[in-house]
């Protein structure tokens, strides 16, 4: 069984169930069949405070992730994200917000499960294994959601 908590102060409003769709696909893609993630949003402050403890960097950023499980372990992490660094990374790249905030959270799965990424935004980023996962995983959660919210209207 695989558990994804979702936590969010009431000033960060947070697409719950796009972000437990999206999280548990990816997990289930990568063929985890037991594991406990939680996904918790954040305001600027306690991410740049994280940011700094962790990555002795003092600015915000979009998602921090902690793997908590042992080799060969099942998957447990805490993931981290920054709700209003992903509101303007949203707005910068002419996304919708859920949307960047559900991506943010399946890239921090991914973390967790031991991926990584080229630094930086260029395009070898995006041309990552890690990358093509996470939108693989988010475009499979954002379908669900669409094709559960016709099959509730046509019921």
């Amino acid at each position: 069984m695989i558990t994804v908590h979702i936590n969010a102060r009431a000033d960060c409003p947070v697409p719950r169930e796009l972000v437990r769709r999206a999280v548990l696909e990816v997990l289930h893609r990568e063929g985890v069949e037991v594991g406990d993630l939680s996904v918790t949003f954040v305001g600027d402050g306690e991410i740049s405070e994280m940011h700094a403890r962790y990555l002795d960097s003092h600015t915000p950023t979009d998602v921090l992730s902690f793997r908590l499980h042992g080799e060969g372990e099942d998957p447990l992490g805490d993931v981290y994200v920054g709700h209003a660094q992903a509101r303007r990374q949203a707005d910068e790249a002419g996304v919708e917000v859920d949307a960047e905030l559900a991506r943010l959270a399946v890239h921090g799965a991914l973390h967790v499960l031991g991926y990584d990424h080229p630094e930086g935004e260029g395009p070898e980023r995006t041309a990552s294994e890690m990358y093509a996962r996470q939108e693989g995983a988010l475009a499979a959660a954002v379908e669900g959601m669409a094709a559960a919210s016709v099959g509730a209207v046509t019921r």
